[in-house]
This record gives structure tokens, C-alpha cells and sequence, in this order.
């Protein structure tokens, strides 16, 4: 096995109960990774066998290029990671609860504790409120603190389950740019969800799980590409539907389906008709439709999040 997580026949049973059910994983160098699934679909165990805070009932994990849990020692501390609720100590502040953490890995030391701990409040957004008690922050706070100890030693993997739990749509879009960043910065990101917006902005690569399986994996661009289709928007769709008789297969309202992958072709034969034409673009499935399809799972299984 070979790449930044690579897991193969990943199974894991609760008594009669398999939570995790024969998965094979790959995530590459440079992958933003979304791991999108129902709540209770596998996901949180997964993550936590990927870690070594499970053990598998059988199967292979492969993290960093060290197998896992043997490699732990050598591979956890190139690793941040932010699983479930974040741990604190509320009578702490947040600096405190930080400086606890062993910042001499790679990327810090002792001598540079402190400087790394002010970087990652800031990263996070709590740089003015780094000395409050952790009682008094709030979800969210708990949430981005959680997320500035997965950022203390500059990991080359960031592991996450569904780090924008209890943010503001500020918040989220916040932490979204701090992912791009780290990304940018050269940082592989594997990010647990359950909120298809989140993935379909973030990441380059899906992976979903359905009931301790997984159902699809797969480049982003490669699941939302164009269908061949071009979507017309119009005032007059019956007038679409004589101007291009026989390749209109769907009107819902003033939207129009049209075989073809030519927006300016489908354009220029309906403006030389009279039609007018409010909008035009080729036809992708949402990133919703893919896994809708793909799980079988009605809408309120995996959150479109509109």
C-alpha cells in the first residue's frame, strides 16, 4: 500500500453490529479528502481506527506510509487531528490548554512555544480571548480551540470530524478559509462531514460511506462533471421545445433540459428563432444528486445544508 491513508478490508464489529464494513480508503498527497456520511453511517469509528484509538476488527490501515497501530509512535506526531468534542480544561484558559500539549514534534519546540500557541489562536480566531477560562467559550470557541491544537505542530495530515460543529455561517466560512490556506500551504486534508455543502466547496476528492460501507470514491470533478446536457433558462419553454424539437427531455418552470454540450450553439439557434433566453449553462449533477443516488438515502439522511 502505498499514499497518505490507505486503508484495505477496513472492518470493525460492535458485537453483532458491523459499524465498519470491509472499506478501502485512498487518500493522496495534496487531497482536500471528504468523507461524507449519514450520522451513525461509520464514520467517527473509521476516523478513530485511523488514529489507533480503535483497534480494527480486521483489515489493513496504512497512515503516512507507517502501518498502523505498530507505526503510531512514528507517524501520530506528523498528524493533527480534532475527533468528536474537543478535550479541555475549563478552569484553563485556552493558552493553557495548549501550552499542556508537547509542542516539541516536528514544527515547534519548547523555546518557540509560546510564539506557535499566539499563531494558532490567531489562525483560529480566538487570539482575543486566548486567556479566558474555557468554561465560559462557547461551542464554536470550544470547537476552533479543538482546531488550533490539531495546528500546533504544522501536521502534513490534518484529520477532522466535522470541525465546523456548532459555528455561525461566519464561522464556517472562516475555518473553510483556513483549510484552503493549509492546503495551499502543503497540507493533506481529510475532512469527516455529514454536510454536503461543506465537501462540495472544500474538497477535491469524496469518499462516502453508507451504513459501514463505502458506496463511492472518487474525484469531485470527476462526480459533478457535465452530463452533455445544456440547461436553458427561459420565459417561453414550449417555444424551446418547437424551435428544438426533439432534444428537449425535461421542462421544470422556466428551466429547459437540452441535449447537447454546446452552450453557444444551443444559444445561437434559439436567439435566430425569437427565443429569449434568461440564462444558459452546461448541465452538472449536484454533488446532493450524486450521493442521493449513490446510498439510495432519502434527503434528510446527508444534509444538502441550503
Amino acid at each position: 500500500m502505498s499514499g497518505v491513508i490507505v486503508t484495505r478490508g477496513l472492518v470493525k464489529r460492535f458485537g453483532r453490529l458491523r459499524a465498519v464494513d470491509g472499506i478501502d480508503l485512498d487518500v493522496r498527497a495534496g487531497d482536500i479528502y471528504g468523507f461524507l456520511g449519514a450520522n451513525g453511517s461509520g464514520k467517527t469509528t473509521t476516523v478513530r481506527m485511523l488514529l489507533g484509538l480503535v483497534l480494527p476488527t480486521s483489515g489493513e490501515i496504512e497512515l503516512l506510509g507507517g502501518r498502523m497501530p505498530r507505526a503510531g509512535r512514528r507517524v501520530l506526531p506528523r498528524v493533527g487531528s480534532l475527533i468528536e468534542g474537543p478535550a479541555a480544561y475549563g478552569h484553563l484558559s485556552g493558552r493553557e490548554n495548549l501550552a499542556l500539549l508537547d509542542a516539541s514534534g516536528p514544527g515547534g519546540s519548547w523555546r518557540t512555544r509560546r510564539q506557535r500557541i499566539a499563531e494558532v489562536l490567531d489562525q483560529v480566531g480566538l487570539a482575543g480571548v486566548g486567556r479566558r477560562p474555557v468554561k465560559a467559550y462557547s461551542l464554536g470557541m470550544r470547537q476552533r480551540l479543538g482546531l488550533a491544537a490539531a495546528l500546533l505542530r504544522r501536521p502534513e495530515l490534518l484529520v477532522l470530524d466535522e470541525p465546523t460543529n456548532g459555528l455561525d455561517p461566519q464561522g464556517i466560512a472562516e475555518v473553510r478559509e483556513l483549510l484552503l490556506d493549509l492546503h495551499r500551504g502543503g497540507t493533506t486534508v481529510f475532512l469527516s462531514s455529514h454536510l454536503l455543502a461543506e465537501v462540495e466547496q472544500l474538497c477535491s476528492r469524496v469518499g462516502v460511506l453508507d451504513r459501514g460501507r463505502l458506496v463511492l470514491q472518487d474525484q469531485m470533478a470527476t462526480l459533478t462533471a457535465p452530463t452533455g446536457a445544456t440547461v436553458v433558462h427561459t420565459p417561453t419553454p414550449d417555444r424551446v421545445r418547437a424551435t428544438l424539437d426533439g432534444r428537449v427531455t425535461a421542462i421544470d418552470g422556466e428551466r429547459v433540459i437540452v441535449r447537447g454540450d454546446d452552450p453557444a450553439e444551443v444559444n445561437a439557434l434559439l436567439v435566430g428563432a425569437g427565443v429569449p433566453v434568461t440564462g444558459l449553462a452546461l448541465q452538472r449533477p449536484t454533488l446532493e444528486q450524486v450521493v442521493l443516488t449513490a446510498t439510495g438515502a432519502s434527503s434528510d439522511r446527508v444534509e444538502a445544508d441550503r
